[in-house]
């Protein structure tokens, strides 16, 4: 098993470098890192409907679809994920044992009372720190989990919370559950930083390995264009999303506004706008002006930017449309 040390926090570039040891290296692997504040989405999850878009927007937060399945999560500098690529046994459940086994073992050795629990999660006396998913390409698998060390809870919370009545669709929902830090469980001082050394060095020992595999400026640069090209790509961190169904209403400029709209790939289809508005021109030719845009902030605001918005609906402004829809 080779042990990939890298320090790279750019949420796009830590899921390209998985991909492209999964795809490139034979050899097993374990690998540790972190991440900026960002939201990791599911690979089958609508992303509208997992995060707190104003919030998300508000502190700069990024998004990224990972290749595995599962639920949202928060990241932020004081997690780290782990990942082992290695072959693939017929049974999942024995492939999550297995690859969760070096970790719980590693914090039992440090007094923490860690445990597997239900179906993918490692918890603390009840208290999920850490969610794991997998991937399959040909005979192996990617297996990775989050540890929550010292992540801020009111970051994740907040970042999370979604209004449940604005979407409806059969996407694969987060489940909302108890979390803790492990910073929380240990009987010594100990930052990010000593933890995820503490870790590496243990994994490393149980399995009697002494290097540390570096990337080539090579592998760097074939990195950097899956981050690129996928990863980072409104296409897949939203664009994959499961079609949904988006409604949301409020009071703007003196009426009840009520907008209803279909999305599929990434795009509206079809939308619908109700209200007890006044307005000049029929709101028929402004529902259409929508047909085949992107649910994104920017697109949206592009069509609002070059329309006058009161002609449809009287005494409204562009922002407070912009707001309805998302």
């Amino acid at each position: 098993m080779i042990f990939i040390n890298h320090n790279n926090t750019n949420i796009y570039f830590n899921h390209a470098a998985e991909q492209y040891v999964l795809e490139n290296i034979e050899d097993e692997c374990f690998m540790l890192w972190r991440n900026e504040p960002s939201i990791l989405i599911g690979r089958n999850q609508n992303t509208m409907a997992e995060i707190n878009t104003e919030y998300v927007k508000e502190k700069g937060i990024k998004i990224v679809r990972r290749l595995t399945g599962g639920g949202a999560v928060y990241n932020d500098l004081g997690n780290i994920n782990f990942t082992f690529i290695g072959k693939s046994s017929e049974n999942v459940v024995e492939n999550f044992r297995k690859f969760t086994k070096p970790i719980l073992e590693a914090l039992i050795a440090l007094g923490v009372k860690a445990e597997f629990s239900g179906r993918n999660d490692l918890v603390i006396e009840g208290k999920k720190f850490s969610g794991n998913a997998q991937y399959y390409y040909k005979n192996k698998v990617l297996h990775h989990g989050t540890l929550l060390f010292l992540t801020s809870m009111t970051e994740l919370s907040k970042a999370l919370k979604v209004n449940p009545l604005k979407f409806k669709e059969k996407s694969v929902k987060s489940v909302e559950s108890r979390v803790t830090n492990i910073s929380e469980h240990l009987n010594n001082n100990m930052n990010v930083m000593d933890f995820k050394k503490y870790i590496v060095d243990y994994v490393m020992k149980s399995f009697a390995e002494k290097e540390l595999y570096e990337f080539s400026g090579k592998e760097l640069k074939e990195i950097d264009e899956i981050a690129k090209n996928r990863f980072s790509t409104w296409q897949w961190n939203f664009g994959n999303s499961p079609k949904y169904s988006y409604s949301k209403q409020a009071r703007c400029g003196g009426s009840t506004i009520q907008v209803n709209f279909n999305v599929e790939k990434g795009y509206i289809k079809k939308m619908k706008l109700y209200g007890d508005f006044f307005f000049k021109k029929d709101i028929k030719s402004l529902e259409d002006k929508f047909k085949e845009i992107k649910h994104s902030e920017e697109n949206i605001k592009e069509i609002l930017d070059n329309i006058d918005i009161n002609e449809y609906i009287n005494g409204i402004k562009n922002e407070e449309i912009l707001s309805l829809m998302f």
